[in-house]
């Protein structure tokens, strides 16, 4: 107990410190796995099982919220193997240029084990990527879309080099995972009959290690393949938004554990980490070779930059994988701690490049020449926003209910923005007049600012910071109409008003104040009632 102790209190503390410096908690993570590796502290039994465990959940979860249809895209599965072979090419020549400078590990490397080494490092963390935008709650997004399609595109390149290179195929049984077809409609019945939400967290729990890990593992294949294909094979049912948010706890304490085993993978050399930071070289053409292949699919800039800073960074799978390849004689076993601290790294890289993301793409949309509109895709092509006075910028609970007070009950003309694309698409099913779009995007308030009548704006983003941002930009671009937000403390109201909000609604106390009026209207009119 005293060792499970120790490590939830370095744990914590390495998280704190990385919240406290504006970094990602699981860089913090990473670091006191490797503090504790090389103070000399044992590991924790059941670490791996519980990494295991996370990254499974997180795969299965991935599942539930994926549309296959995307997998078929040009900009999802062309981008995948054209931005691998760039990344093998460059990988090999990195490492053949730095080679004479004295390392160990690429003196007697051939070409074979540089290509291999390059291979590994085209991956991008599925973990870290979807943990990027889970913050940012922009899964639907169209950059979401395509960066979790691309990194589900690159578990699927990886599942087969793991197959082959293991010099054995699947068992013959693996053609009996045709079942999983009938066993889901057999599962979406029982679904069905759930209601209890303890039920419905261990029925999920329960689908994605069976069938899902354990089944596929039991044929030869990864689970963590399974856990993904079972989740998609579930995510039509109706109950599936609720389910991921069910384990969406559980999934971010087990992923923890995930990142303190990566640091505890050995105490790397200086060596070790000399080469691990010569590594991190590559990111920058890595980053620029998405945007590149990205816009020549039709993105936006922005949509091109924001997915390439979201897949930008090397990937624990990848660590899978040189395990494989170091237990088959194709890598030397030491790649195995330089890729780890090389994974770590770029993380940390990756961290305060996506930190600083919408500062950069702003700056970079200044310097790169103007996109055609009409070459771009349909989903990102400018806005018309036509004859709205209002903007309702976040269509979850508050903005829905500002939306329909606005036009319904005061006849304004309304628009609603919304980045969610499932969200929006269900919203204009509903008959609302909604937009999606990313109001932390400079090109989209730039539209705003053109608009005929835009006299109000209303910023309910669940997320203070969007919303800092949002009128930050609007001040920018000199918007003379009425701004008004959503806080949730104190510190949020003041802040906003200050960066030029007209009214701010502080949620929480303006929900109390509401229920105590209408409590105390209720009870008087019960006791006036009584008392007649």
């Amino acid at each position: 107990m005293s060792l499970t102790a120790l490590y939830l209190l370095v744990a914590l503390g390495a998280g704190l410190v990385a919240m406290f410096l504006k970094l990602p908690p699981l860089v913090g993570f990473l670091a006191a796995g490797f503090g504790l590796h090389a103070a000399g502290v044992g590991e924790l039994e059941g670490l791996h099982t519980l990494a295991d465990l996370g990254v499974t959940l997180l795969l299965f979860g991935i599942g539930l919220k994926l549309d296959v249809r995307s997998l078929l895209r040009p900009d999802v599965w062309l981008s995948t193997f054209a931005h691998l072979g760039f990344s093998i090419l460059i990988g090999v020549g990195l490492l053949a240029g730095i080679a004479p400078l004295g390392f160990a590990l690429l003196a007697d490397a051939d070409l074979g084990e540089m290509a291999l080494i390059a291979f590994v490092l085209s991956f991008s963390s599925t973990v870290f990527a979807i943990k990027v935008l889970d913050e940012r709650h922009d899964n639907n997004t169209l950059y979401g879309r395509i960066a979790i399609g691309v990194l589900v595109m690159q578990d699927i390149v990886a599942v087969v080099f793991l197959t082959i290179s293991k010099g054995h195929w699947p068992s013959p049984w693996v053609f009996a995972l045709v079942l999983l077809l009938p066993g889901a409609w057999l599962a979406h019945r029982v679904w069905d009959k759930i209601t209890s939400a303890e039920l419905t967290a261990l029925f999920g729990l329960a689908i994605a290690l069976v069938p899902g890990h354990w089944l596929f593992e039991a044929v030869g294949l990864k689970g963590d393949l399974g856990a993904l294909i079972v989740g998609v094979l579930l995510g039509s049912h109706a109950k599936a938004p609720a389910l991921a948010k069910l384990l969406f706890s559980t999934k971010e304490l087990l992923l923890i554990a995930f990142f303190l085993s990566i640091g505890l993978t050995g105490v790397p050399s200086i060596e070790d980490l000399a080469l691990a930071s010569v590594l991190q070289i590559l990111l920058p053409f890595q980053a620029a070779a998405y945007v590149a292949v990205f816009a020549l699919m039709g993105l936006r800039y922005r949509t091109a930059t924001l997915a390439s800073f979201t897949l930008t960074n090397y990937s624990e799978f990848g660590l899978i994988v040189i395990v494989i390849a170091a237990s088959t004689g194709l890598a030397s076993a030491q790649w195995q701690t330089v890729l780890a601290v090389a994974t770590s790294l770029s993380f940390l890289v990756a961290a305060v490049f996506n930190a600083y993301a919408p500062k950069l793409i702003n700056l970079l949309n200044q310097v790169l020449p103007t996109q055609n509109p009409k070459r771009l895709q349909e989903a990102d092509r400018p806005i018309n926003l036509g004859n709205a006075k209002a903007l309702v910028v976040g269509m979850g609970r508050v903005g829905r209910t500002t939306y329909e007070e606005l036009h319904d009950t005061q006849g304004y003309n309304v628009l609603a923005i919304e980045h969610d694309s499932l969200r929006a698409d269900s919203l204009k099913a509903e008959g609302f007049r909604v937009v999606e779009a990313d109001a932390t995007d400079q090109d989209f308030w730039e539209r705003v600012k053109k608009g005929v009548g835009m006299e109000l704006v209303v910023l309910t983003m669940p997320f203070h910071g969007d919303n800092l941002l949002a009128m930050d930009l609007l001040r920018k671009l000199g918007f003379t109409g009425t701004v008004a937000a959503i806080a949730l403390r104190p510190e949020e109201r003041d802040e906003l008003k200050k960066r030029g909000a007209h009214a701010v609604l502080n949620l929480y106390a303006s929900a109390g104040s509401d229920l105590a009026e209408k409590a105390l209207r209720i009870n008087q009119e019960r006791q006036t009632a009584a008392a007649g």
